[in-house]
């Protein structure tokens, strides 16, 4: 996550996963100004992928490294996870031809 504008630049970045169900997402890095552009460009350059929202990059950067996110935050974290996977061609395979008018065989 990070943040534009007036105010120096943060990032934050959160790990989740998927096999441990039971753990929240963790903060796993954040800072300010330069070390924000450093995790942004070391997420970029390993295919992470970058979501900029300024509220809830100021939020995440309240909590500390190793930290889960709280419960209220579940469902914003979840819909970015499940885009992201999305967004990397992952999904059910339920998903596949839902309305059946899709033939996705090359």
């Amino acid at each position: 996550m990070m943040e534009k504008g007036n105010k120096p630049r943060s990032a934050v970045g959160i790990k989740y996963e998927a096999k441990d169900s039971k753990q929240a997402p963790t903060v796993i890095a954040k800072g300010f100004g330069d070390l924000a552009d450093e995790i942004i460009r070391l997420a970029k350059e390993n295919g992470v992928l970058v979501h900029e929202d300024e509220q809830l990059a100021a939020f995440l950067s309240t909590l500390d490294l190793g930290q889960e996110i709280p419960k209220e935050l579940y469902y914003v974290i979840a819909e970015l996870i499940a885009f992201s996977y999305v967004l990397q061609g992952k999904y059910p395979e339920s998903w596949r031809n839902v309305h059946g008018r899709v033939d996705d065989r090359a």
